[in-house]
Protein backbone atom coordinates (compact mmCIF):
# COMPACT_ATOMS: atom_id res chain seq x y z
CA UNK A 1 0.00 0.00 0.00
CA UNK A 2 1.70 3.02 -1.17
CA UNK A 3 1.63 6.22 1.11
CA UNK A 4 -0.98 8.29 -0.47
CA UNK A 5 -3.38 4.84 0.10
CA UNK A 6 -2.55 5.06 3.78
CA UNK A 7 -3.03 9.04 3.63
CA UNK A 8 -6.60 8.63 2.43
CA UNK A 9 -7.67 6.08 4.93
CA UNK A 10 -6.70 8.26 7.35
CA UNK A 11 -8.15 10.93 6.42
CA UNK A 12 -11.45 8.41 5.80
CA UNK A 13 -11.37 7.12 9.56
CA UNK A 14 -11.12 10.44 11.00
CA UNK A 15 -13.73 12.04 9.42
CA UNK A 16 -15.71 8.58 10.13
CA UNK A 17 -14.98 9.01 13.95
CA UNK A 18 -16.03 12.63 13.76
CA UNK A 19 -19.05 11.39 12.45
CA UNK A 20 -19.83 9.15 14.93
CA UNK A 21 -18.87 11.46 17.94
CA UNK A 22 -21.19 13.61 16.67
CA UNK A 23 -24.26 11.35 15.92
CA UNK A 24 -23.32 10.35 19.75
CA UNK A 25 -23.42 14.05 20.92
CA UNK A 26 -27.17 14.81 19.13
CA UNK A 27 -28.26 11.75 20.41
CA UNK A 28 -27.15 12.61 24.06
CA UNK A 29 -28.48 16.05 23.70
CA UNK A 30 -31.84 14.59 22.42
CA UNK A 31 -31.89 12.52 25.80
CA UNK A 32 -30.70 14.79 27.81
CA UNK A 33 -33.62 17.51 26.88
CA UNK A 34 -36.93 16.66 29.20
CA UNK A 35 -40.30 16.28 27.70
CA UNK A 36 -42.84 19.29 27.42
CA UNK A 37 -44.14 18.85 31.21
CA UNK A 38 -47.85 17.91 31.54
CA UNK A 39 -49.60 20.78 33.55
CA UNK A 40 -52.27 19.96 36.62
CA UNK A 41 -53.81 23.03 37.36
CA UNK A 42 -56.10 22.84 40.41
CA UNK A 43 -58.53 25.46 41.72
CA UNK A 44 -60.75 25.27 44.65
CA UNK A 45 -63.91 27.19 45.07
CA UNK A 46 -64.48 30.34 47.77
CA UNK A 47 -61.72 28.85 50.20
CA UNK A 48 -60.39 31.17 52.63
CA UNK A 49 -56.44 32.28 52.51
CA UNK A 50 -55.49 30.23 55.87
CA UNK A 51 -57.11 27.20 55.34
CA UNK A 52 -54.88 25.21 54.56
CA UNK A 53 -51.56 23.72 57.11
CA UNK A 54 -48.89 25.58 55.05
CA UNK A 55 -51.06 28.84 55.64
CA UNK A 56 -51.45 28.49 59.50
CA UNK A 57 -55.16 26.55 59.24
CA UNK A 58 -55.18 24.90 62.79
CA UNK A 59 -58.71 23.22 62.73
CA UNK A 60 -58.36 21.67 58.98
CA UNK A 61 -56.18 19.30 57.87
CA UNK A 62 -54.39 19.37 54.58
CA UNK A 63 -51.86 17.24 54.08
CA UNK A 64 -51.09 16.70 50.55
CA UNK A 65 -51.45 20.69 50.11
CA UNK A 66 -49.08 20.72 52.76
CA UNK A 67 -46.77 18.38 51.01
CA UNK A 68 -47.19 19.65 47.63
CA UNK A 69 -45.76 23.27 49.14
CA UNK A 70 -43.08 21.80 51.01
CA UNK A 71 -42.23 20.30 47.76
CA UNK A 72 -42.84 23.67 45.73
CA UNK A 73 -43.32 27.13 46.27
CA UNK A 74 -46.07 28.78 48.25
CA UNK A 75 -46.85 32.23 47.53
CA UNK A 76 -47.46 34.68 49.96
CA UNK A 77 -48.79 37.60 47.97
CA UNK A 78 -50.81 36.14 45.19
CA UNK A 79 -54.27 37.23 43.96
CA UNK A 80 -57.57 36.18 42.07
CA UNK A 81 -58.14 38.00 39.01
CA UNK A 82 -62.09 38.83 40.48
CA UNK A 83 -63.65 38.86 43.64
CA UNK A 84 -66.29 36.37 42.15
CA UNK A 85 -66.13 32.65 40.19
CA UNK A 86 -66.89 33.81 36.77
CA UNK A 87 -64.63 37.07 36.59
CA UNK A 88 -61.67 35.02 37.69
CA UNK A 89 -62.70 32.43 35.71
CA UNK A 90 -62.37 34.62 32.75
CA UNK A 91 -59.22 35.96 33.66
CA UNK A 92 -57.92 32.27 33.57
CA UNK A 93 -58.76 30.89 30.49
CA UNK A 94 -57.83 34.80 28.42
CA UNK A 95 -54.88 35.49 30.25
CA UNK A 96 -56.25 39.24 30.47
CA UNK A 97 -57.94 41.36 32.25
CA UNK A 98 -61.98 40.23 32.48
CA UNK A 99 -63.37 43.32 32.38
CA UNK A 100 -62.24 43.53 28.54
CA UNK A 101 -64.88 41.26 27.66
CA UNK A 102 -67.65 42.73 29.95
CA UNK A 103 -66.65 39.56 32.31
CA UNK A 104 -66.97 41.74 35.44
CA UNK A 105 -69.83 39.70 37.55
CA UNK A 106 -70.58 35.80 38.05
CA UNK A 107 -73.26 34.46 35.62
CA UNK A 108 -76.49 33.96 37.06
CA UNK A 109 -78.37 30.63 36.20
CA UNK A 110 -78.82 29.26 33.01
CA UNK A 111 -82.60 30.75 32.21
CA UNK A 112 -81.45 34.38 33.11
CA UNK A 113 -77.72 34.41 32.26
CA UNK A 114 -78.98 33.64 28.22
CA UNK A 115 -76.52 33.56 25.92
CA UNK A 116 -74.57 35.69 28.31
CA UNK A 117 -70.44 34.50 28.79
CA UNK A 118 -66.96 34.57 27.84
CA UNK A 119 -66.74 34.14 24.15
CA UNK A 120 -64.15 31.48 23.29
CA UNK A 121 -60.84 32.68 20.84
CA UNK A 122 -58.40 30.88 19.33
CA UNK A 123 -55.96 32.69 21.53
CA UNK A 124 -57.70 31.14 24.76
CA UNK A 125 -55.57 29.22 27.23
CA UNK A 126 -56.64 26.02 26.35
CA UNK A 127 -56.93 26.55 22.59
CA UNK A 128 -53.04 27.61 22.52
CA UNK A 129 -52.49 24.31 24.58
CA UNK A 130 -54.50 22.61 21.84
CA UNK A 131 -52.50 23.70 18.87
CA UNK A 132 -49.36 23.13 20.43
CA UNK A 133 -50.19 19.52 20.90
CA UNK A 134 -51.65 18.86 24.23
CA UNK A 135 -54.43 17.10 25.33
CA UNK A 136 -57.00 19.43 27.11
CA UNK A 137 -59.72 18.86 29.93
CA UNK A 138 -61.74 20.97 32.10
CA UNK A 139 -63.03 18.67 34.96
CA UNK A 140 -65.04 20.75 37.65
CA UNK A 141 -66.83 24.13 37.32
CA UNK A 142 -67.01 26.07 34.47
CA UNK A 143 -68.72 28.81 35.05
CA UNK A 144 -68.30 30.92 31.68
CA UNK A 145 -71.37 30.15 29.54
CA UNK A 146 -74.24 27.97 29.16
CA UNK A 147 -74.41 27.51 25.25
CA UNK A 148 -72.58 25.11 23.09
CA UNK A 149 -70.55 28.60 21.81
CA UNK A 150 -69.49 29.66 25.61
CA UNK A 151 -68.89 25.71 26.74
CA UNK A 152 -65.27 24.64 27.51
CA UNK A 153 -65.31 22.36 24.34
CA UNK A 154 -65.64 25.80 22.24
CA UNK A 155 -62.77 27.33 24.45
CA UNK A 156 -60.03 24.62 23.46
CA UNK A 157 -60.78 21.77 25.94
CA UNK A 158 -60.47 18.34 24.52
CA UNK A 159 -62.60 16.69 26.92
CA UNK A 160 -65.24 18.50 29.56
CA UNK A 161 -67.11 16.83 32.75
CA UNK A 162 -68.40 18.57 35.16
CA UNK A 163 -70.87 21.52 36.27
CA UNK A 164 -71.85 24.89 33.88
CA UNK A 165 -73.18 26.73 36.43
CA UNK A 166 -71.83 28.10 39.57
CA UNK A 167 -73.06 25.58 42.56
CA UNK A 168 -75.09 22.94 42.89
CA UNK A 169 -76.07 20.38 44.78
CA UNK A 170 -72.86 17.73 45.56
CA UNK A 171 -75.32 14.57 45.46
CA UNK A 172 -78.44 15.41 43.26
CA UNK A 173 -76.25 17.68 40.95
CA UNK A 174 -78.83 20.24 40.43
CA UNK A 175 -78.85 24.11 40.99
CA UNK A 176 -81.24 25.93 43.78
CA UNK A 177 -84.48 25.92 40.09
CA UNK A 178 -84.04 22.06 40.20
CA UNK A 179 -82.56 21.69 37.16
CA UNK A 180 -79.71 18.93 36.43
CA UNK A 181 -76.47 20.49 35.68
CA UNK A 182 -73.70 17.62 35.04
CA UNK A 183 -72.33 17.62 31.62
CA UNK A 184 -70.04 15.38 29.81
CA UNK A 185 -68.77 17.98 26.84
CA UNK A 186 -71.70 19.21 25.57
CA UNK A 187 -74.22 16.12 26.53
CA UNK A 188 -76.25 16.28 30.15
CA UNK A 189 -75.22 12.94 31.88
CA UNK A 190 -76.35 11.28 35.17
CA UNK A 191 -73.67 10.37 38.02
CA UNK A 192 -74.16 8.73 41.37
CA UNK A 193 -71.84 10.58 43.92
CA UNK A 194 -70.19 13.25 45.90
CA UNK A 195 -69.50 16.26 43.01
CA UNK A 196 -66.17 16.34 44.74
CA UNK A 197 -65.50 12.72 44.63
CA UNK A 198 -66.25 12.53 40.94
CA UNK A 199 -63.82 14.96 39.95
CA UNK A 200 -61.32 13.12 41.44
CA UNK A 201 -62.09 10.05 39.65
CA UNK A 202 -62.78 11.93 36.23
CA UNK A 203 -59.65 13.73 36.58
CA UNK A 204 -57.65 10.38 37.28
CA UNK A 205 -59.21 8.58 34.52
CA UNK A 206 -58.17 11.87 32.02
CA UNK A 207 -54.54 11.90 33.61
CA UNK A 208 -54.20 7.61 33.15
CA UNK A 209 -55.78 7.60 29.85
CA UNK A 210 -53.33 10.62 28.61
CA UNK A 211 -50.05 9.70 30.51
CA UNK A 212 -47.92 8.72 27.16
CA UNK A 213 -48.46 12.66 25.80
CA UNK A 214 -48.33 16.42 27.43
CA UNK A 215 -51.63 17.29 28.96
CA UNK A 216 -53.21 20.05 30.62
CA UNK A 217 -56.23 18.97 33.27
CA UNK A 218 -57.51 21.93 34.79
CA UNK A 219 -59.48 20.10 37.85
CA UNK A 220 -62.00 23.15 39.19
CA UNK A 221 -63.07 21.98 42.35
CA UNK A 222 -66.70 23.31 43.47
CA UNK A 223 -66.13 23.05 46.66
CA UNK A 224 -65.63 24.59 49.17
CA UNK A 225 -68.50 26.73 47.66
CA UNK A 226 -72.22 26.46 49.23
CA UNK A 227 -74.29 24.55 49.91
CA UNK A 228 -72.43 23.54 52.42
CA UNK A 229 -72.83 19.71 52.16
CA UNK A 230 -70.38 17.30 53.91
CA UNK A 231 -69.20 14.23 52.18
CA UNK A 232 -70.51 10.40 52.85
CA UNK A 233 -73.69 12.10 53.90
CA UNK A 234 -76.34 12.16 51.41
CA UNK A 235 -78.87 13.48 53.75
CA UNK A 236 -77.04 16.69 53.83
CA UNK A 237 -78.92 17.69 50.65
CA UNK A 238 -80.61 20.78 51.33
CA UNK A 239 -82.74 22.67 49.51
CA UNK A 240 -81.48 22.75 46.18
CA UNK A 241 -78.20 24.08 47.02
CA UNK A 242 -79.47 27.14 49.12
CA UNK A 243 -77.12 29.22 50.62
CA UNK A 244 -78.02 29.72 54.56
CA UNK A 245 -76.29 32.38 56.08
CA UNK A 246 -75.16 32.65 60.01
CA UNK A 247 -78.00 33.77 60.58
CA UNK A 248 -80.37 31.07 59.74
CA UNK A 249 -82.22 28.50 61.54
CA UNK A 250 -80.42 24.84 61.23
CA UNK A 251 -77.43 27.02 59.68
CA UNK A 252 -74.26 25.55 58.39
CA UNK A 253 -71.04 24.85 60.32
CA UNK A 254 -67.65 25.40 60.71
CA UNK A 255 -67.69 21.50 60.50
CA UNK A 256 -69.11 20.90 57.75
CA UNK A 257 -66.99 23.24 55.59
CA UNK A 258 -63.72 21.89 57.02
CA UNK A 259 -64.83 18.10 55.79
CA UNK A 260 -65.55 19.89 52.74
CA UNK A 261 -62.16 21.21 52.10
CA UNK A 262 -60.45 18.01 53.86
CA UNK A 263 -62.06 15.99 51.01
CA UNK A 264 -60.29 18.33 48.45
CA UNK A 265 -57.16 17.63 50.08
CA UNK A 266 -58.15 13.83 50.21
CA UNK A 267 -58.52 14.37 45.89
CA UNK A 268 -55.43 16.11 45.44
CA UNK A 269 -53.13 13.61 47.14
CA UNK A 270 -55.23 10.74 44.84
CA UNK A 271 -54.21 12.60 42.15
CA UNK A 272 -51.00 13.30 42.82
CA UNK A 273 -50.51 9.99 43.68
CA UNK A 274 -51.66 8.62 40.31
CA UNK A 275 -48.80 10.58 38.51
CA UNK A 276 -46.08 8.94 40.97
CA UNK A 277 -47.91 5.50 40.28
CA UNK A 278 -47.49 6.51 36.47
CA UNK A 279 -43.94 7.45 36.85
CA UNK A 280 -45.06 10.85 35.38
CA UNK A 281 -44.42 13.57 38.20
CA UNK A 282 -40.95 14.24 38.18
CA UNK A 283 -42.08 15.78 34.71
CA UNK A 284 -45.36 17.40 35.80
CA UNK A 285 -45.82 20.86 36.46
CA UNK A 286 -48.49 21.14 39.20
CA UNK A 287 -50.38 24.42 39.73
CA UNK A 288 -52.42 24.90 43.24
CA UNK A 289 -55.00 28.12 43.40
CA UNK A 290 -58.11 29.68 44.48
CA UNK A 291 -60.80 31.84 42.44
CA UNK A 292 -61.39 34.39 45.56
CA UNK A 293 -61.51 35.18 48.71
CA UNK A 294 -63.74 32.67 51.24
CA UNK A 295 -67.31 33.21 52.42
CA UNK A 296 -68.19 33.64 55.97
CA UNK A 297 -67.15 29.95 57.07
CA UNK A 298 -63.66 30.10 56.10
CA UNK A 299 -60.73 31.56 57.48
CA UNK A 300 -58.74 34.41 56.05
CA UNK A 301 -56.72 34.66 58.64
CA UNK A 302 -55.45 38.40 59.33
CA UNK A 303 -56.84 39.53 56.18
CA UNK A 304 -59.87 41.80 56.07
CA UNK A 305 -63.37 40.85 54.44
CA UNK A 306 -64.15 38.50 51.82
CA UNK A 307 -65.67 37.15 49.02
CA UNK A 308 -67.36 39.80 46.84
CA UNK A 309 -64.67 42.61 47.75
CA UNK A 310 -61.51 44.08 46.82
CA UNK A 311 -59.76 44.15 50.23
CA UNK A 312 -57.51 41.38 51.02
CA UNK A 313 -59.71 38.68 52.19
CA UNK A 314 -62.06 39.18 49.12
CA UNK A 315 -58.78 38.23 46.47
CA UNK A 316 -55.31 36.96 48.30
CA UNK A 317 -55.28 33.43 48.01
CA UNK A 318 -53.39 30.43 48.50
CA UNK A 319 -51.29 29.10 45.65
CA UNK A 320 -48.73 26.58 45.15
CA UNK A 321 -46.29 25.52 42.60
CA UNK A 322 -44.37 22.35 42.07
CA UNK A 323 -42.03 21.58 39.57
CA UNK A 324 -39.53 18.81 40.57
CA UNK A 325 -36.06 19.75 39.06
CA UNK A 326 -36.93 23.02 38.22
CA UNK A 327 -38.31 24.86 41.30
CA UNK A 328 -36.49 24.43 44.60
CA UNK A 329 -38.56 22.46 47.61
CA UNK A 330 -39.72 24.40 50.38
CA UNK A 331 -39.60 28.21 48.69
CA UNK A 332 -41.81 30.83 50.27
CA UNK A 333 -41.92 33.73 48.04
CA UNK A 334 -43.39 37.31 48.40
CA UNK A 335 -43.71 37.90 44.59
CA UNK A 336 -46.79 39.51 43.87
CA UNK A 337 -48.80 37.67 41.31
CA UNK A 338 -52.40 37.31 39.79
CA UNK A 339 -54.89 34.18 38.27
CA UNK A 340 -54.18 35.54 34.42
CA UNK A 341 -49.90 35.00 35.76
CA UNK A 342 -50.49 31.48 35.94
CA UNK A 343 -51.98 31.42 32.28
CA UNK A 344 -48.43 33.30 31.09
CA UNK A 345 -46.54 30.91 33.44
CA UNK A 346 -48.31 27.64 31.99
CA UNK A 347 -47.84 28.56 28.09
CA UNK A 348 -43.78 29.11 28.89
CA UNK A 349 -43.42 26.05 30.79
CA UNK A 350 -45.16 24.08 27.68
CA UNK A 351 -42.72 26.20 25.23
CA UNK A 352 -46.15 27.02 23.60
CA UNK A 353 -45.86 30.16 20.76
CA UNK A 354 -48.25 33.07 21.67
CA UNK A 355 -49.22 35.02 19.20
CA UNK A 356 -48.94 38.93 19.11
CA UNK A 357 -52.81 38.51 18.91
CA UNK A 358 -53.19 37.45 22.04
CA UNK A 359 -52.13 40.73 24.18
CA UNK A 360 -51.33 38.41 27.30
CA UNK A 361 -51.65 40.86 30.63
CA UNK A 362 -50.08 38.15 33.11
CA UNK A 363 -46.19 37.31 33.66
CA UNK A 364 -44.54 34.51 33.31
CA UNK A 365 -43.46 33.61 36.91
CA UNK A 366 -40.69 30.72 36.39
CA UNK A 367 -37.93 33.56 36.42
CA UNK A 368 -38.66 34.24 39.92
CA UNK A 369 -39.32 30.49 40.87
CA UNK A 370 -36.20 29.05 39.60
CA UNK A 371 -34.17 32.13 41.09
CA UNK A 372 -33.01 32.92 37.28
CA UNK A 373 -34.28 36.55 38.06
CA UNK A 374 -35.22 38.66 41.19
CA UNK A 375 -38.62 39.30 42.05
CA UNK A 376 -40.74 41.82 40.66
CA UNK A 377 -41.98 44.70 41.43
CA UNK A 378 -46.35 44.57 40.27
CA UNK A 379 -49.03 46.17 39.69
CA UNK A 380 -52.45 45.00 39.70
CA UNK A 381 -56.13 46.20 39.89
CA UNK A 382 -59.37 45.52 40.75
CA UNK A 383 -62.75 46.43 40.08
CA UNK A 384 -66.55 44.82 41.00
CA UNK A 385 -70.27 46.33 41.54
CA UNK A 386 -72.21 43.28 42.56
CA UNK A 387 -75.42 44.48 44.33
CA UNK A 388 -74.76 47.75 43.43
CA UNK A 389 -71.95 48.40 45.67
CA UNK A 390 -68.96 49.64 43.88
CA UNK A 391 -65.50 48.85 44.60
CA UNK A 392 -61.77 49.34 42.60
CA UNK A 393 -58.47 48.47 44.28
CA UNK A 394 -55.10 48.62 42.93
CA UNK A 395 -51.81 47.17 44.09
CA UNK A 396 -48.79 48.98 43.00
CA UNK A 397 -45.72 47.59 44.93
CA UNK A 398 -46.46 47.77 48.33
CA UNK A 399 -49.09 50.18 48.16
CA UNK A 400 -52.93 49.32 47.45
CA UNK A 401 -55.54 52.12 46.85
CA UNK A 402 -59.09 50.78 47.70
CA UNK A 403 -61.98 52.31 46.77
CA UNK A 404 -64.89 51.27 48.50
CA UNK A 405 -68.05 53.27 47.69
CA UNK A 406 -67.57 57.04 47.94
CA UNK A 407 -64.58 56.52 50.08
CA UNK A 408 -60.88 56.43 49.40
CA UNK A 409 -58.19 54.36 51.51
CA UNK A 410 -54.64 54.07 51.27
CA UNK A 411 -52.36 50.97 52.67
CA UNK A 412 -49.25 49.51 52.73
CA UNK A 413 -50.51 46.08 52.18
CA UNK A 414 -46.40 44.42 53.03
CA UNK A 415 -46.36 45.57 56.22
CA UNK A 416 -50.24 46.06 57.28
CA UNK A 417 -51.83 42.65 55.67
CA UNK A 418 -55.38 43.29 57.47
CA UNK A 419 -55.65 46.89 56.18
CA UNK A 420 -56.60 48.44 59.48
CA UNK A 421 -53.93 51.46 59.11
CA UNK A 422 -55.48 53.47 56.91
CA UNK A 423 -52.90 56.15 55.76
CA UNK A 424 -54.74 58.16 53.40
CA UNK A 425 -54.70 61.03 55.99
CA UNK A 426 -50.78 60.88 55.35
CA UNK A 427 -49.76 59.68 51.61
CA UNK A 428 -51.96 61.50 49.76
CA UNK A 429 -49.44 61.42 47.10
CA UNK A 430 -49.88 57.61 47.13
CA UNK A 431 -53.56 57.90 46.57
CA UNK A 432 -53.04 60.68 44.07
CA UNK A 433 -50.51 58.11 41.70
CA UNK A 434 -52.31 54.99 42.28
CA UNK A 435 -55.57 56.74 41.54
CA UNK A 436 -54.21 58.28 38.60
CA UNK A 437 -53.36 54.49 37.29
CA UNK A 438 -56.63 53.06 37.91
CA UNK A 439 -58.30 55.74 36.16
CA UNK A 440 -56.10 55.15 33.16
CA UNK A 441 -56.95 51.25 33.41
CA UNK A 442 -60.80 51.76 33.80
CA UNK A 443 -60.30 53.56 30.86
CA UNK A 444 -58.27 51.00 28.78
CA UNK A 445 -60.77 48.28 29.78
CA UNK A 446 -63.47 50.01 28.75
CA UNK A 447 -62.73 50.96 25.93
CA UNK A 448 -61.62 47.58 24.31
CA UNK A 449 -64.77 46.06 25.87
CA UNK A 450 -66.75 48.71 24.02
CA UNK A 451 -64.90 47.40 20.79
CA UNK A 452 -65.64 43.81 21.60
CA UNK A 453 -69.39 44.53 22.55
CA UNK A 454 -68.81 42.79 25.68
CA UNK A 455 -71.88 41.39 27.55
CA UNK A 456 -71.52 41.62 30.97
CA UNK A 457 -72.77 39.22 33.04
CA UNK A 458 -75.63 39.89 35.95
CA UNK A 459 -74.29 38.95 39.37
CA UNK A 460 -75.60 36.54 41.14
CA UNK A 461 -75.12 35.52 45.02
Amino acid sequence: MNMRSIMRRFIQSIVLCAFVSLGAALLHAQSATPARPNIVLILTDDMGWADLGSYGAVDVRTPNLDALAAAGARFTDFYANGVLCTPTRAGLISGRYQQRYGVEVALSSPKPAGDAGLKASPYSLPALLRTSGYATALVGKWHLGYTPVHSPNAHGFDYFFGLKSGYHDFYTHRGRDGNPDLWENDQPVERTGYMTDLITAQSIKFVQEHAQQPFFIDVAYNAPHWPYQVPDRASASRDNAAHLMPSDSATSTRADYVAMVERVDQGVGEILRTLDSLGIAENTLVIFTNDNGGEWLANGGPLFNRKWTVWEGGIRVPTIVRWPGRIAPGLVTDQVGITMDLTATVLAASGTSVPAAARLEGVNLLPVLEGRAPEMSRTLFWRTDVGGQSQKAVRHGDWKLVVDGTHEFVFNVRTDLGERHDLANRRQDVARELRALLNAWERDVEAEAETKGGNPSSANR
